[in-house]
């Protein structure tokens, strides 16, 4: 099959991919840790979904004009549609970059190929571009930019593999179920009286479920333990103005809705209410309002 072909022909790129996929992530991350707000405006939070995979239909559309205006003779639509496709092309890659900020493990080897593919069409089109300068017509230009086309189309099929193979910034709950049963509750710590700790991430079992339950001294609060980004353990993440925060990546979200306030998740956590039981302990279900 092509797909085994070319998941081959992927894998044996490691031997360069990882070494600079590293490099580069050890410059991304900590620049967009210091800029949380344009890391959140560029990973799409503000829009909850993604905005990386969103962007690159549009430079990916118009790029494709620019050879069907080549093939039909207007060599001016084309240019003009290769200088539009420069620059959304551009602009989509900002936020590629910011996913790419905190990405991990294989993802964060293919998402290199991904960007260094798009590097390389990239560059054809500009060198397109400054042979259409020089001409009203050019045919090496209008070869050139079907070629990068056609690597654009392998860039765009590895990028591909980073989310439907690897589950890259794919929520760790799609697939959750929404059940609002109350089940019995297993804290992991408890006080003498058989109260939970204040003011402190806990540890929790619920059913085969874990959460991560804070005590805020009038309520109990609970999310599930596993960030919905890229799966972090919230539970070992430190509380910031009655928010979680994940230890992976620092993702924040509400402990009492679950609603993210910062990314880099996209997604807000599944928030669970938690009540005494009747003649002792605790039980919890999952917040029926939540997503």
């Amino acid at each position: 099959m092509i797909g085994r072909l070319l998941t081959r022909l992927i894998d044996a790129q490691g031997g360069w991919t990882k070494p600079l996929g590293d490099a580069v992530h050890g410059v991304l991350h900590p620049l967009f840790q210091r800029f949380p707000a344009l890391r959140d405006l560029l990973n799409g939070r503000w829009l909850g979904h993604p905005l990386h995979p969103a962007s690159t239909d549009i430079p990916i559309g118009i790029l494709l004009l620019v050879t069907v205006f080549d093939v039909l003779g207007q060599p001016e639509a084309a240019r003009v549609s290769l200088v539009v496709g420069l620059l959304a092309m551009s602009a989509s890659a900002l936020s590629g970059f910011a996913d790419f900020a905190d990405t991990d493990g294989r993802a964060r080897v293919r998402g290199t190929l991904h960007a260094t593919v798009m590097v390389v069409a990239l560059f054809g089109y500009l060198v397109s571009l400054v042979l259409r300068l020089g001409a009203a017509s050019s045919p090496a230009a209008a070869w050139l930019a079907g070629l990068a086309f056609l690597v654009v189309v392998f860039g765009a099929y590895v990028g591909g593999d980073v989310v439907y193979v690897l589950g890259n910034m794919v929520s760790r709950h799609a697939f959750r179920g929404a059940g609002t049963k109350w089940i019995a509750l297993e804290p992991a710590e408890l006080e003498a009286d058989g109260s939970i700790p204040v003011g402190r991430p806990i540890r929790a079992k619920l059913g085969i479920n874990g959460l991560v339950l804070v005590n805020d001294g009038t309520r109990i609060l609970a999310l599930h333990d596993t960030c919905a980004h890229a799966g972090g353990p919230l539970p070992d993440g430190r509380l910031v103005d009655g928010q979680i925060e994940c230890p992976w990546h620092a993702s924040r979200f509400e402990m009492a809705t679950g609603h993210v306030r910062r990314g880099p998740s996209v997604y807000d956590q599944p928030a669970y209410e938690v009540r005494a039981r009747e003649g002792g302990g605790w039980e919890a279900r999952r917040t029926p309002a939540a997503g």
